[in-house]
């Protein structure tokens, strides 16, 4: 089974020859990261470094989405593979796919619910489905945790500090259990009221849109430059990868697991959002419109979110 990195490195810097391997891979990653070009030789010393780790358990180390290190675990898993850091390269996800079973009994808390006042309009899953989160301790104080960080400053000209709010943001879809995350994002809807709550769910004036729509390659290069989002980016590609012939559309053939990598894309620079109250079509807040030489490209990006079967 794969090791956790933080622990595979920590094994490895016992070591003399893993650790001077370790402390390479390093300079090449930072090289990446200042954006150096390297010649040759080094590109040829940066690459056998990779491959000299072979047995190391540092090369098939994974981090999981809710450990407490999870920026340093992941710093770590790129820094051992640095030489897949394009998009294109769809390399494998650092984060192992759980589909996670909760002891929390969310039947029991929505029947407290529906015998209550709080029912509200039962035609608006939504509403029902935040009524339970505000019934559960963790799940009200992370969700008014991040709502009261992302509205700060909202209405005025790009005040919102956008960086706290997706920490809240993803703090939230980490720590509070899937039955809760799960039914408030994908709360299923008939009319557009139900539909405007389910899109304002991640305060998109402050986590999702702009000013004015940025390129999808600029987006992705934000992303790329961020060890969270280039994890998380991986798991969606390879857990969301579509296919023609499959009578689900995944590859993989596994929804839930495609669904838990969406989550993991919100309080990312790419984060994703329903686009309207009225459908249940995503997408991300970007265009592809002046990409140059660079548009199927950019095309491509925006496609994972628009057109993906998978999803």
């Amino acid at each position: 089974p794969s090791s956790d990195c933080v622990m595979a490195e920590q094994l490895c810097l016992s070591d003399p020859t893993c650790n001077a391997t370790y402390r390479t891979l390093e300079n090449c990653a930072l090289a990446k990261t200042r954006l150096l070009s390297l010649d040759h030789d080094s590109r040829v010393r940066c690459l056998n470094a990779e491959l000299d780790l072979g047995n190391s358990s540092l090369l098939h180390c994974r981090c999981h989405r809710r450990m407490k290190r999870q920026e340093h675990c992941l710093r770590i898993f790129w820094t051992v593979h640095s030489s897949m850091t394009d998009a294109e390269n769809n390399c494998e996800s650092p984060l192992p796919s759980t589909v996670e079973h909760w002891k929390t009994d969310y039947n029991k808390l929505a029947a407290l619910v529906s015998g209550s006042q709080l029912a509200g309009d039962a035609t608006n899953p939504c509403l029902r489905a935040t009524h339970v989160c505000n019934l559960s301790k963790k799940c009200f104080r992370l969700r008014t945790d991040y709502a009261s960080i992302c509205t700060k400053g909202a209405g005025s000209e790009d005040v919102c500090d956008r960086r706290k709010c997706h920490r809240g943001l993803r703090n939230f879809f980490e720590k509070v259990p899937e039955d809760f995350t799960k039914r408030i994002l994908f709360c299923p809807c008939q009319d557009e009221f139900c539909g405007e709550r389910r899109r304002k769910t991640i305060v998109p004036d402050c986590s999702f849109q702009y000013n004015t729509k940025p390129n999808c390659l600029w987006l992705l290069d934000s992303c790329l430059e961020d060890h969270i989002c280039k994890s998380r980016l991986a798991d969606f590609q390879q857990n969301c990868q579509p296919v023609d012939m499959s009578p689900d559309g995944c590859s993989l053939h596994n929804h839930a697991a495609c669904l838990q990598a969406y989550m993991g894309m919100i309080g990312t620079p790419m984060t994703p959002n329903y686009v309207s109250n009225s459908s249940v079509e995503v997408s991300l807040w970007c265009t592809c419109e002046n990409s140059g030489n660079q548009k199927e490209k950019c095309d491509q990006i925006l496609g994972m979110f628009e057109s993906n079967k998978c999803l």
